[in-house]
């Protein structure tokens, strides 16, 4: 038991202190533009980064896929498999990358019709657009990466790439925003400054500690049909269950955008709780994905078992922690975003939702990491899509009585309902 412990902990806690970047630059962006001079400049930023939030969701079978089938690999002593999976996933990333950057105009212009910003708030958001779409290339190679060394029980290395990212992401906003006045511009050339310094390190750190690999490396192996076809196979699940989450999460921000700046300011400040804690709980889900996804590829069924629980038991003590801190300092936390007092105020009847998040959706990440590293990608699609079902169900049943607030119990129901899912379809069909 110490012995597995051990091992989630290796794993998880790098990937905690990678994760948490992500949340805290999210957060600096969040008092950057809050003390702006108007809720309008955190709206913008809010859709901007929501869109591309939307668009990388959407791939994300670039890092979950990656994991998944390296680690299994790495457990068969899979060699070739493992060089050729990165490479692969390298291609397809390119691949996507290119459409993005091509296909800019529609897209954008899709992404804010279906949210519905203010006209004020699409303008800002639109430049942001402009600027952080060619930072695609860079992102999507990230994900790429960063799948693979977690498959390959290696967290340390992503830790360092997105501390190195997130540093010189604040560093290079604080300088646009305040030394060269550029605002909602600004915060966006920053990231995409970060994104390019992130992946030229990752690739640094690839060469110099899997350079070993490369002799495995067969370039005509990687675009065989079959082998990618197998590869979008596997990865098909995931791609609609993804489909899945952007859809709530989309409308989510619409309904939210249709209400108002002020609302739509809230619930981004809110969201942003929900965003720190799951980038923090995601770091025992990314252990249980490389530990379990490394266990049944060598099919060792009792040590697999064992991390299971065990995973789950740490998720357990994680939200407890989360959902305290938010109960005792969550308005205390919000005030460090924004000095506005009217979102402030509206922010506080609405709070509540937050405590819960923790609670409510911590089945359902680490089941995800579960899942991922065996590859179970057809059970959470069915998950998710049940789940989103529910979601909107629920919303629009209770919408015209509790208006934002049941757009936040929709979105718990949505949490808890793949939690459950995944649960039952585990034990039904996963336990080998």
């Amino acid at each position: 038991m110490k012995h597995i412990d051990r091992q989630i902990l290796r794993l998880a806690v790098p990937s905690i202190v990678s994760n948490i970047t992500v949340p805290l630059l999210g957060l600096v962006d969040m008092a950057i533009v809050g003390h702006m001079g108007g809720a309008v400049y955190i709206g913008a930023v809010s859709v901007g980064a929501m869109v591309f939030n939307l668009i990388y969701w959407v791939f994300g079978f670039l890092r979950m896929g990656t994991s998944g089938m390296t680690s299994q690999a790495l457990g068969k002593r899979d060699l070739n498999g493992v060089a050729q999976m990165l490479a692969r996933s390298v291609i397809v990333a390119w691949g996507i990358a290119a459409v993005i950057i091509i296909a800019q105009w529609p897209i954008k212009k899709l992404a804010f019709l279906v949210i519905g910003p203010e006209e004020e708030v699409a303008m800002m958001a639109s430049d942001y657009f402009d600027i952080c779409v060619w930072g695609a290339p860079a992102m999507l190679t990230l994900y790429s990466l960063s799948g693979w060394f977690v498959g390959m029980q290696n967290t340390r290395i992503p830790m360092m790439v997105s501390i190195l990212q997130n540093v010189v992401n604040i560093a290079a906003s604080l300088v646009m925003v305040y030394g060269l006045h550029m605002k909602v511009q600004g915060v966006a050339t920053g990231t995409v400054i970060a994104q390019y310094v992130g992946v030229v390190f990752a690739v640094g750190l690839l060469n110099k500690n899997y350079r070993k690999l490369y002799k495995y490396l067969i370039w005509r192996n990687c675009l065989e049909k079959s082998k990618m076809l197998k590869f979008f196979k596997v990865n098909s699940d995931i791609f609609l269950r993804t489909l899945c989450l952007v859809a709530v999460n989309t409308f989510f921000l619409s309904a939210g955008a249709r209400q108002g700046a002020v609302v739509l300011a809230v619930n981004t400040l809110l969201m942003q709780l929900f965003i720190f804690f799951s980038y923090f709980l995601d770091g025992f889900a990314y252990a249980g994905e490389a530990l379990c996804g490394k266990l049944y590829g060598a099919d060792n069924r009792r040590a697999f078992q064992t991390t299971v629980r065990r995973v789950m038991e740490w998720g357990a003590w994680v939200a407890g922690g989360f959902a305290i801190l938010y109960l005792f300092e969550g308005q205390s936390i919000l005030s460090l975003l924004t000095d506005e007092s009217d979102v402030l105020m509206t922010a506080d009847s609405y709070l509540y939702w937050a405590v819960a998040i923790p609670v409510v959706g911590v089945v359902a990440f680490i089941w995800d990491g579960i899942f991922v590293g065996i590859t179970a990608t057809r059970g959470m699609l069915m998950a998710s899509g049940v789940a989103t079902f529910v979601f909107f169900v629920l919303f629009l049943s209770l919408q015209t009585i509790w208006g934002n607030h049941a757009l936040w119990m929709a979105f718990l129901a949505f949490l808890a309902t793949r939690g459950i899912f995944q649960t039952f379809y585990y034990k039904k069909c996963c336990v080998f």
